[in-house]
């Protein structure tokens, strides 16, 4: 084999090793964050995904661009649970049902949102990223509940901020419930919404 046709090979040997690389230090951001590493250092990252530090600023000359392909990853760990679809149901049921997904969600999600919150005032992606996240959960709760919760936009507005991640936080966080704790709050306080839309 002549060397002019050996060189793509090298080429795309060196090219596969550095997506690896590439991949490893997002993962090992996002697993540091979730182990409850709001900001994690740049060192501590390279040795947690076994790089050298300055492969870490090679990939990522600004973090930016590493958000980003978190961001990525975690919509495609969290998107089976997103389009899970709901079984019938009648209105008591079925809100008890988004609850219970919302709490496996937000549970999940809590460490990398906690950290995105952090360093939003920094970054326009995480600040879009949010937006994002908050106006899919509020399409999911248009399309799910019955014509009659969401009709009334402030009802539909109530009901968007009862069963948000900030609400869950608060409860998690700020109240220290457990996560049994603050699932039957939610709970309670979405179905005293629906029972005010009755009345």
């Amino acid at each position: 084999m002549s060397p002019a046709k050996a060189k793509p090979k090298s080429k795309d040997g060196r090219r596969l090793r550095s997506e690896a690389s590439r991949l490893r230090i997002v993962e090992a951001m996002r697993d540091l964050i979730r182990e409850g590493h709001v900001a994690p250092r740049a060192e501590d990252v390279a040795a947690r995904a076994d790089v050298g530090l300055r492969s870490v600023f090679r990939h990522f000359d600004d973090m930016e661009t590493l958000y980003r392909e978190i961001a990525a990853l975690m919509r495609i760990e969290l998107a089976p649970m997103v389009a899970e679809q709901l079984p019938p149901a009648d209105a008591p049921d079925l809100l008890e049902q988004l609850v219970a997904r919302r709490a496996r969600l937000f549970e999940k999600i809590m460490p990398l949102r906690i950290s995105a919150d952090v360093h939003a005032h920094t970054s326009p992606f995480l600040r879009d990223d949010r937006r994002w996240m908050n106006d899919a959960f509020r399409t999911i709760l248009r399309t799910a509940l019955p014509a009659a919760l969401t009709t009334d936009r402030t009802l539909l507005d109530a009901f968007d901020a009862a069963m948000s991640f900030e609400f869950w936080r608060r409860l998690r966080d700020d109240q220290g419930l457990t996560v049994a704790q603050a699932r039957r709050t939610m709970e309670r306080t979405v179905a005293a919404l629906a029972a005010s839309a009755s009345r």
